[in-house]
């Protein structure tokens, strides 16, 4: 018999306790009254939407911050506090959850994009413990149900209050702490060398991509017209390529739904017809960095018009110098410095091809593009090297979560 075994037959042989997240604690909100202005050189950190997005633990290291005035009242995040991403393009990413886990003397404040949920009494929880729960498949599937929406979902705080956790002994929670602790110390191991190889990709991109005497086309100079379709006259089941479709890591399309013509949920206005070598890169929200080449198994579907779609001639560009260009630190400059919109930042069509790019000879195009392939290769492809070793990870420690997250419930 294991440890955890022990301490679940000596402590909770008969199950545990499962509360509502309002019984145990209560939820606050973000930032208020802020202007743009407030974020340039604050004066105390506050915490982003990514930063909760990406970490199941708080990043507190960060150099972001805010103007907070002295007799300002606003709400901080303190030690064991879980913090909760309020909305997303889809109800999959609502309500992504990260714990403040270690102990800090500085203030931090929260975007006002999530919001705050605090323990009544914090003994009867480990921040740590809460950090793999909130994310494990049973808590993700209840917390996904509070979402509602079409284009945008929020998340609602009153079916929040309602989601059920299990509240076993302290002990139990420790060991199984111990246990994942294991596991996230190796892959975070591999992660560190991933992301060391990921920042020399980008550094060897940027310089590559950066050329003195040659001439800049804008996008819209390098792309051919791309063709739509009214939803509602089309005769065919279509797959649909959504926002969340495209992984913002790998740069590949991960998913799709399938809609029928006639369904509720099918979208009604005219929608882009992709094609295979499109690229397409994701309007709303573009410093999330959606974008990839459409694969010939979507030859023909249709689009999310959040997207650009960007068919690019041949005749003048390579596509894959085009995607390599999208991902430099230039192009990305000129997107922060163009988008729209405080909440729902979005950058259009006519702005984004405005953007020029390098365009040498086709020679010098493939030799670079060679050369960027493979780094791309190596960070990126989850069926070799260190990407297939850490996914294979990954999915071992998501297995272990749910199933030493599933306890019997007390009668």
């Amino acid at each position: 018999m294991s440890r955890l075994e022990e301490l679940i037959e000596k402590l909770c042989p008969d199950g545990v306790e499962y509360k509502t997240l309002i019984e145990l604690g209560e939820f606050y909100g973000g930032l208020t009254g802020k202007s743009k202005d407030d974020f340039t050189d604050g004066n105390a950190k506050f915490i982003t939407y990514m930063n909760v997005f990406n970490n199941p633990s708080l990043n507190t290291d960060v150099t972001d911050k805010v103007k907070v005035g002295e007799t300002e009242k606003q709400n901080t995040i303190q030690y064991g506090d879980v913090v909760f991403t309020g909305s997303s393009e889809t109800p999959d990413e609502c309500g992504m959850s990260s714990v403040l886990t270690t102990e800090t003397s500085e203030e931090l404040y929260l975007n006002s994009f999530c919001f705050g949920y605090r323990l009544h009494k914090l003994e009867d929880f480990n921040p740590d413990f809460l950090k793999h729960l909130l994310r494990s498949s049973d808590l993700r599937k209840q917390i996904k149900r509070t979402a509602s929406g079409v284009t945008r979902f929020n998340v609602s705080k009153k079916k929040m209050e309602t989601v059920k956790i299990p509240v076993p002994p302290i002990e139990v929670q420790s060991e199984i702490v111990r246990i994942f602790d294991n596991f996230t110390e190796l892959t975070a191991e591999l992660t560190a060398e991933l992301t060391a190889r990921k920042k020399q990709y980008e550094y060897y991109r940027d310089e590559l991509l950066t050329f003195e005497n040659t001439t800049l086309v804008p996008l819209s100079k390098l792309c051919l017209k791309v063709s739509s379709i009214n939803w509602n006259k089309c005769d065919e089941t279509k797959k649909y390529i959504d926002l969340s479709s495209v992984d913002r890591d790998t740069h590949t399309i991960i998913d799709s739904d399938v809609l029928e013509v006639s369904s509720d949920n099918a979208p009604s206005r005219a929608k882009q017809i992709v094609k295979e070598n499109d690229i397409l890169f994701g309007g709303t929200r573009p410093m999330l960095k959606r974008y990839c080449i459409v694969p010939k198994e979507y030859e023909e579907q249709v689009c999310s018009t959040g997207y650009c779609v960007l068919r690019i001639n041949n005749d003048i560009v390579l596509t894959n110098f085009v995607y390599h260009c999208l991902g430099t630190s230039a192009f990305y400059h000129y997107v922060e410095a163009n988008q729209q919109g405080a909440s729902y930042p979005a950058i259009g069509d006519t702005v984004l091809k405005e953007y020029k790019i390098p365009v040498p000879p086709f020679e010098e195009q493939q030799r670079i593009v060679d050369i960027l392939d493979r780094f791309d290769k190596l960070c990126n492809d989850i069926s070799e090297g260190l990407p297939a070793e850490i996914e294979a990870r990954q999915k071992q420690y998501e297995y272990y979560r749910d199933s030493l997250l599933t306890f019997k419930e007390k009668a």
